[in-house]
């Protein structure tokens, strides 16, 4: 028999992605398909991304740059950060789980909001700390007072997405700043910002001043949502150069790969692009809370690139009856709310396959 495993990891859930639409394909046999499960950029990333790509194809049996220079360089510039506060990693999925180790001992406490994220509470259960899941408020959004309630003196990391996912919903700058104010000074704040372009015009709080400020708090970002490079894996951290530094030496040598690095460094400059992106979010997004209205669900007013909506009755029927006409959703169940979909912003087509096919699985559920 093979040796047991650590008895903790036991109580890990499988990360569970939005279903393939190859695997759908194999499945029903369905032609066309619309996957609006992932909150990926539905109109791809920039042009001048894939030209970068392109150029550097010859070039893989290299390894990667391991100071990740010319990356670090462009989120510098674009951000106005200094070096010494950004890390990068393979996303910031790699990034969270680096915060675990670094941070959490068997027996600390992690405060997260529920539903939210869920590799902040595995980033917790493999490093056997204790979770705190704070529920969200009537609006569905982080119920900031309640979870710095939830601190105590082992609390070391407190999560919060911002815009939050899968509900999309925000919280504000003045609020947020009262927040950090009464989180205990033994615990860092972490502010996910991985949906912040969506929501950049409000007035939310922003990582980077707050690090800059000499806040205790860590800001995440990623290239997979509005900058649309989702298969390249790339994200980066802002963070006092302290922590940064610990990161940096528990790193992985080539965390980034070559072609994530150098299409991260060309489309953090096409700003046009960007612009495009949140211009076609904000129609999908209004065609999607407009047809799950018509339908008697209750849509979330969404600040990122998803709606969250609830239905009157258990959506895992409605998530088949769609699947079978071509539309990959999110069930809510999976983030513990049986009565509700997470639906991704999608191409123009893709919001047409919707809009008609929302009615019909609705119907067949009551005919």
């Amino acid at each position: 028999m093979p040796q047991a495993t650590k008895p903790h990891l036991e109580n890990l859930r499988k990360y569970s992605p939005g279903k393939p639409i190859e695997e759908l394909r194999r499945e029903l046999g369905v032609d066309r398909i619309s996957k609006l499960a992932s909150n990926e950029n539905p109109i791809g990333p920039s042009p001048l991304a894939l030209a970068a790509v392109r150029a550097c194809l010859d070039d893989v049996h290299r390894y990667p740059d391991a100071a990740q220079y010319e990356v670090k360089s462009a989120i510098c510039d674009v951000f106005g950060a200094a070096p010494e506060n950004v890390v990068v990693g393979n996303g910031s999925d790699e990034l969270i789980h680096y915060l675990g180790v670094a941070f959490l001992s068997p027996g600390d406490e992690v405060v997260v909001g529920s539903p939210s994220f869920i590799q902040y509470t595995a980033a917790a259960i493999l490093n056997q700390a204790d979770i705190k899941s704070v529920p969200l408020d009537p609006s569905e959004r982080m119920d900031l007072e309640a979870m710095a309630a939830a601190c105590s003196d082992r609390t070391r990391l407190v999560w919060v997405a911002n815009p939050n996912n899968p509900t999309g919903t925000i919280v504000m700058r003045e609020e947020f700043d009262r927040f950090l104010d009464s989180v205990p000074r033994t615990a860092t704040v972490v502010l996910d910002e991985a949906y912040f372009d969506f929501a950049r015009d409000e007035a939310i709080p922003d990582s980077l001043e707050l690090v800059k400020a000499g806040r205790n708090i860590i800001g995440l970002r990623t290239l997979s949502k509005s900058y649309g490079l989702a298969g390249l894996r790339i994200g980066f951290a802002f963070l006092p150069p302290e922590t940064a530094d610990v990161i940096e030496r528990m790193r992985e040598p080539f965390n980034v790969n070559l072609l994530a690095q150098r299409a991260a460094a060309a489309a953090l400059y096409d700003r046009e692009h960007l612009e495009n992106t949140l211009h076609h979010n904000r129609k999908s997004l209004e065609r999607i809370s407009r047809a799950v209205s018509s339908c008697g669900g209750k849509p979330t007013k969404s600040f990122a690139n998803f709606v969250w909506a609830e239905f009157p009755f258990d959506t895992k029927p409605l998530f088949d009856a769609l699947l079978r006409q071509g539309v990959i959703v999110r069930t809510g169940d999976i983030f513990g709310r049986p009565t509700c979909l997470r639906i991704s912003a999608g191409t123009d087509d893709e919001m047409e396959h919707f809009e008609a096919s929302l009615p019909k699985a609705v119907e067949m559920l009551n005919p």
